[in-house]
């Protein structure tokens, strides 16, 4: 349940209502390009229970810095090519923070941005989710460009330690295509417009949405609420 009261706070925050969300629907057995119908999201519960985000660092860290990020966005390659090692070095290895990623692929700006999207989380299943991202993003100029990027995505798996075969299977079905429209749902719930959108909260408290997502701005927020006490859990 503590994924649940952090997404209430973040709602709270940012102070919106229920965003109207659709999406295509999708054969089973072919590779899953697009969004996929998902029941059960209009209720923000089901929907919290669905959406997953994929964790590094300690669980029981108590800052949570929460990216919303597409991996056909040259923002989100910045990121997470200079921003997030700096983060990891001086926060997730030290315990004071675990780092959460939530897929938002833009899907009406990116046309491979939905299959990359799956392609990190088919590597997610061989434990090779953080490598294929800092390899998709150290290449993203040369995939984003090509009209078919299913074996450039085989190659990088191949590159980040995952079975190749295992991986390229994974990518040719519609695995985790469902996980990754409830993520865009919950985003969208969020008000969350652009990427990458980074979000920090301290234990079930509520998450500040940053307005930048420069070293020097995250840094401050995570030491402000390192200082603060623990919010109280609730019921």
């Amino acid at each position: 349940m503590k994924k649940f009261y952090w997404i209430l706070g973040a709602v709270a925050v940012i102070g919106i209502g229920a965003v109207g969300y659709s999406v295509g629907s999708n054969a089973l057995g072919k590779a899953a390009t697009e969004p996929v119908e998902v029941e059960g999201l209009d209720n923000m519960e089901t929907l919290v229970a669905k959406a997953q985000g994929i964790t590094k660092g300690d669980p029981d860290a108590p800052i949570t810095i929460a990216e919303f990020s597409d991996f056909q966005c040259p923002g989100c390659g910045a990121f997470a090519l200079t921003v997030k090692p700096q983060l990891e070095l001086l926060y997730v290895q030290t315990g004071k923070a675990k780092f959460v990623y939530y897929d938002f692929p833009l899907t009406s700006i990116h046309p491979h941005t939905f299959l990359a999207s799956r392609a990190g989380r088919c590597a997610n299943d061989q434990g090779r989710f953080w490598e294929f991202l800092d390899v998709i993003f150290r290449n993203q100029s040369t995939w984003a460009a090509k009209p078919n990027v299913e074996g450039d995505f085989v190659d990088y798996a191949g590159q980040a330690g995952a079975d190749k075969k295992t991986f390229e299977a994974c990518l040719k079905s519609d695995a985790h295509a469902d996980v990754i429209s409830a993520n865009m749902r919950l985003g969208y719930e969020l008000g969350i417009e652009g990427t990458p959108t980074i979000m920090v909260s301290k234990g079930r408290g509520m998450a500040r949405r940053l307005m930048s997502f420069d070293f020097e701005s995250i840094q401050s927020v995570i030491e402000s609420m390192l200082v603060e006490p623990v919010p109280p859990s609730g019921n």
